[in-house]
C-alpha cells in the first residue's frame, strides 16, 4: 500500500470509529502476513467503506473509477476517502465483464494484501443471506489464500436517522481463516468453486445471523459431485462474479 494510504487511514479510521462505534469481534483471526480473502454479506454501501476501516491489516475492494471523475468538493472528498481506504478504480467495462475485478483481486493477493468480496454479488434488499456467486471460491484456489469470513449486522440501519449515522448499531463478527487446501483436487474446478462457496455462506450465516432467502441452497444442491459432468480443470473465470467484489451503487 501507499505511504497515503498509511496516513490517511491513521486520521480516518480513528475518527470512524469514534463516530461509528462498531462492535467489532474476532479481529485476532486476521492473518498477520500474506494475502487474503475477506467475504462477507453485504447490507449497506457502507460496509466497503467500514470493513476497511476495523481490519487492522488493509482490505481493498474495486469501484467504477465514476468516483474519481466527480466534480466539485463533494468530488473531492469521495476521491480523497477512496484513496484512503485503498479502493481501486477501474472502468465500467472492466467492472461490467466480471474479469476486470477478479483479475485486479487476484494482483491484490499475490501481493501480499488484502481484498474484499462479497460472494452475493450485490446488496441484500431484504436482509436475508442470498446464493453466494463463485468469486471468492475463484480467487482462493487461484491464489491459494484463505479466506476470512465476516459477518456483518445493523449497516443497513445506520443512516435510518438521516445524514448523521446512528452509532452503537453496527456488528462486525469476523471468523477463522478457512482453508481449502483439503479439497480434493481431481475433482474439476468447477465442483470445488460451488463446493467452497457453499462452505463461504455457511459460515458467513453463522457470523452474520441472517436467514437464508430460497434461492440460497442453489449452490449447495449443485455442489454435490456426483451430480455433476466432468468438466475442463483450466483457470477460466466463473461467469457473473463480476459485482460480486465491488460496492454496489
Amino acid at each position: 500500500m501507499t505511504r497515503f494510504y498509511d496516513r490517511a487511514k491513521v486520521i480516518v479510521a480513528p475518527l470512524m470509529r469514534a463516530v461509528w462505534r462498531p462492535r467489532v469481534v474476532g479481529m485476532e483471526n486476521v492473518p498477520r502476513s500474506g494475502g487474503f480473502i475477506v467475504a462477507s454479506n453485504h447490507l449497506a454501501n457502507v460496509d466497503s467503506f467500514l470493513i476497511p476501516i476495523v481490519f487492522p491489516r488493509p482490505v481493498r475492494f474495486v469501484s467504477k473509477d465514476d468516483f474519481w471523475k466527480m466534480p466539485g468538493l463533494k468530488g473531492r472528498i469521495i476521491r480523497w476517502f477512496f484513496n484512503a481506504v485503498g479502493t481501486v478504480p477501474l472502468d465500467r467495462e472492466a467492472l461490467g465483464s466480471g474479469r476486470g475485478a477478479l483479475d485486479a483481486g487476484l494482483a491484490i493477493l499475490r501481493d501480499g494484501e488484502g481484498f474484499g468480496i462479497y460472494p452475493e454479488g450485490t446488496r441484500s434488499k431484504d436482509g436475508l443471506l442470498h446464493a453466494g456467486k463463485q468469486g471468492a471460491a475463484w480467487l482462493a484456489i487461484e491464489s491459494g489464500c484463505p479466506v476470512v469470513p465476516v459477518g456483518l449486522k445493523g449497516t443497513q440501519h445506520m443512516f435510518d436517522g438521516g445524514w448523521w449515522p446512528d452509532p452503537g448499531i453496527v456488528t462486525v463478527r469476523v471468523g477463522e481463516p478457512m482453508d481449502f487446501s483439503d479439497l480434493d483436487d481431481t475433482l474439476p474446478k468447477g465442483v470445488r468453486r460451488r463446493l467452497i462457496t457453499e462452505q463461504i455462506m455457511a459460515t458467513i450465516q453463522s457470523l452474520s445471523g441472517q436467514a437464508r432467502a430460497q434461492d440460497a441452497g442453489r449452490e449447495g444442491r449443485r455442489a454435490r459431485p456426483a451430480q455433476q459432468p466432468t468438466g475442463p480443470t483450466s483457470t477460466a473465470q466463473p461467469s457473473g462474479t463480476g459485482e460480486s467484489a465491488q460496492p454496489e451503487r
